[in-house]
């Protein structure tokens, strides 16, 4: 079964599993955490950012441990499998483009918002006397005020910092932008879903998915969920969609 997967997608499952073997051997057998901060993406301006984890969240997932453990990469990789004819429709290299740039797109789309967040806290900082940027470069910053004024500072500094420190694993942005490539092309092919006992077209359920995650985006959901991401995958796999499919048999 594995062998009739198209070369691209059967490469990126063998690539999600061994980086997920990796790096959870790493968190533990060896109690050691860094590999996974090294290869998840952090905040475009954190001091924990490196250019190439854009690339390398692509094949990261939630670690054993995080409550969604093995059936993150479980969902993740079984969709690709679902979804990998998609290879055979576009080709290798179009498939491949699809599948990086939706990762690219969900890390822009989700730091978007991430600075948004960030620039919301640091502007009611400013206003309660305390400059985020300043105590960020090492300045000393004394929180001053109120015991309710300090409170709300201590509560705003921490958000901030929870963003700047907390890695996003994007193989999910990725796949997403393969699902909205579906559903673009082919939207009213009928899809079963797991736990879900009728078929639904393509496009009601991206449209659906895109709905949820907005929603729960919007709303700061704190599962751990880069709903965002999501987003982001999902809107550069229908951009790429979109322009392809007026080509698509010239593709073949």
């Amino acid at each position: 079964m594995f062998n009739n997967i198209p070369p691209i997608t059967r490469n990126i499952i063998i690539i999600n599993i061994v980086v997920y073997v990796i790096t959870n051997f790493f968190l533990y057998a060896l109690g050691n955490f860094q590999l996974y901060s090294i290869l998840s993406a952090y905040y475009p301006f954190s001091p924990f950012f490196k250019s190439w984890q854009i690339i390398t969240s692509m094949f990261m997932h939630a670690p054993l441990g995080d409550g969604s453990g093995l059936m993150h990469i479980f969902f993740n990789m079984f969709m690709l499998y679902n979804f990998s004819f998609l290879e055979n429709i576009l080709g290798g290299k179009r498939y491949l483009i699809l599948y990086f740039l939706s990762g690219i797109g969900a890390y822009v789309i989700f730091n978007a918002w991430e600075f948004v967040q960030v620039e919301i806290f640091a502007r009611e900082l400013e206003s309660l006397g305390f400059n985020i940027y300043e105590y960020f470069s090492n300045t000393n910053q004394i929180l001053k005020g109120s015991q309710e004024s300090i409170a709300t500072q201590k509560e705003l500094i921490e958000k901030i910092i929870k963003i700047i420190s907390t890695p996003l694993v994007g193989a999910s942005g990725a796949i997403f932008g393969v699902l909205a490539a579906f559903a673009t092309i082919y939207p009213n092919t009928k899809l079963m879903i797991l736990f879900v006992p009728f078929p639904i077209k393509a496009k009601h359920l991206l449209i659906f998915s895109i709905v949820i995650s907005l929603f729960l985006g919007y709303r700061g959901n704190d599962s751990g969920t880069a709903h965002l991401a999501h987003v982001g995958g999902a809107l550069v796999g229908f951009l790429l969609a979109k322009i392809w499919r007026k080509h698509l048999y010239r593709f073949n």
